[in-house]
């Protein structure tokens, strides 16, 4: 294969495999409630995130990001659009979550919401001017990026798989000593009234 093919290849192959690495959406915020979305991520996850309220004579909005164990990454209140990225410090889910300030049950507001994660969440411009590389060179660093992305979610994927296998065998163990413990305990106890019965028809002379 040689060199043009091959970036042509490559080019594809970030083309289809980019997509997955970011997602749009527009969402309606109606009433007092909320609306949250989260994503898995592996430790270094990296996430950009902007919102933008579309919809004509809405209120503001206000946006809360939260790691796995409830820590404040993000917050911002009574804003029409705004921007947001971390890095995540803990594997978990990762969630966002926007909602109208005192809001009646009438009160609506459409919400534009463009995330990334990885390698589509990085700065490639910055990237490029610092490294002095462009044209394909720059995709084919994209391509490798995403690669090594796709690479570390399977291994956090199989980690995890790995865990919950772990955990699972750990239930059953404790399930079976639990199920023979109690029937031992329901023997013990049929033999002990067993007994018991014996001992007092005796008593009584009735048997």
């Amino acid at each position: 294969m040689d060199t043009s093919l091959r970036a042509l290849v490559y080019v594809i192959l970030t083309a289809l495999i980019m997509p997955l690495l970011a997602f749009g959406m527009r969402f309606d915020i109606q009433g007092p409630g909320s609306k949250c979305f989260s994503e898995d991520l592996h430790v270094k996850g990296i996430v950009l995130a902007s919102f933008n309220v579309v919809s004509e004579n809405a209120p503001t909005i206000s946006v809360k990001v939260t790691s796995p164990y409830g820590s404040t990454l993000h917050t911002q209140d009574h804003v029409s659009k705004g921007e947001f990225a971390f890095t995540a410090t803990e594997a978990g889910d990762y969630t966002a979550c926007f909602w109208i300030p005192n809001a009646t049950a009438e009160t609506k507001a459409t919400v534009d919401l463009d995330w990334k994660t990885g390698v589509d969440a990085q700065d490639w411009e910055s990237v490029a001017k610092k490294e002095k590389i462009d044209g394909v060179e720059l995709e084919l660093r994209k391509l490798e990026e995403a690669i090594g992305h796709i690479h570390n979610n399977m291994l956090y994927l199989r980690d995890r798989e790995e865990k919950m296998r772990a955990v699972n065998e750990t239930t059953n163990s404790r399930m079976a000593w639990f199920s023979i413990s109690s029937m031992l305990i329901c023997l013990a106890v049929a033999g002990a009234q067993i007994w018991y019965l014996r001992s007092f028809f005796k008593r009584k002379k009735l048997l």
